[in-house]
């Protein structure tokens, strides 16, 4: 199903459920975002449920929507001046975070393409065993197999970390 044909199809509903959960000013620019993420998805074009991937997109756009909201009430120091109050132990923890996340995202590049499907599909998407099982067409204990294998090349690639 083209995106065309998803935002025809589901469009309306979907516009509806934003509606719902983010009120109307929020729900069109929530939509768009919707679709500007399914576009860019890898498993857009091997959906078996199209209008249950949009929504899920739109759910965790929500969640995304409701973290930051909580993460904008907190009051924060300006990133120079927090950096400048910090101890320069604290400074080279920083620098091994970053370092450690180069060293993350290096591991999740390095991993066989089904294992790393798999493991963005989870992780960054957050679909369910089933619904990557679906998608995919592969058996539940695949999907397991793939996420353990994931989980094991990361924890071998950051062994160092900790």
């Amino acid at each position: 199903m083209s995106l065309d044909e998803m935002f025809r199809v589901h469009g309306p509903n979907l516009l509806g459920y934003l509606r719902r959960h983010a009120g109307d000013d929020a729900a069109a620019d929530l939509m768009q975002d919707v679709f500007v993420r399914a576009a860019g998805s890898r498993q857009r074009n091997s959906l078996v449920n199209p209008g249950g991937f949009l929504r899920r997109v739109a759910k965790n756009l929500l969640i995304d929507r409701a973290r930051k909201r909580k993460r904008d009430n907190v009051v924060l120091l300006p990133l120079q001046e927090e950096w400048d109050a910090m101890s320069a132990p604290e400074q080279e923890h920083g620098l091994h975070v970053t370092d450690a996340l180069k060293e993350y995202e290096q591991a999740i590049r390095t991993m066989p393409e089904k294992t790393r499907r798999v493991f963005l599909m989870r992780r960054v998407d957050g679909l369910s065993y089933r619904e990557i099982h679906e998608q995919l067409g592969i058996s539940i204990s695949t999907v397991e197999y793939h996420m353990v294998r994931a989980l094991g090349h990361l924890s071998d690639a950051m062994e160092i970390y900790r």
